[in-house]
């Protein structure tokens, strides 16, 4: 059964998080997305905490993390879930600004699937996102169990 995968954006710059939709609807992508405006919602969405939205069980989702967010980074947001034995089957791509070695190193030393960065150039960024896409349309993601 091929399950459709729901798309997490934890993006703080509604700039950035526009156009990440725009560019995942240009590559074909049509899966659900849900936005998070800083890491804090993120977590409480996947740990099923506070107020707000919470995960499913069952449902198959993909996040794609910016790492400098408000209430908590995206590098603390992918520690808190690598270490969880159901939630570190989540892929996540890190997003941000940055191609500094050393943050791309430890993102990577924590687990995340892969990393894209944000360029100025508008063109770069468009064809991330369509590999991303592409990423997207093939790749199986598990599906997620478990109670916290």
């Amino acid at each position: 059964m091929n399950q459709e995968v729901i798309i997490l954006i934890a993006e703080d710059d509604e700039g950035h998080a526009e156009l990440i939709r725009k560019n995942l609807a240009r590559a074909g992508i049509t899966n659900p997305i849900i936005h998070f405006r800083d890491g804090q919602e993120t977590v409480n969405f996947l740990f099923r905490n506070g107020e707000g939205p919470h995960r499913k069980t069952g449902e198959a989702y993909v996040l794609l993390l910016d790492i400098r967010m408000p209430r908590m980074n995206g590098t603390d947001v992918l520690e808190r879930i690598k270490a969880d034995k159901e939630l570190r089957k989540i892929p996540v791509i890190m997003i941000t600004t940055t191609d500094d070695p050393r943050e791309v190193e430890r993102c990577h030393t924590l687990g995340c699937s892969n990393y894209i960065t944000k360029p100025v150039e508008y063109d770069m960024f468009v064809d991330a996102i369509r590999q991303l896409g592409l990423f997207l349309t093939v790749v199986m993601v598990p599906t997620i169990n478990g109670n916290h």
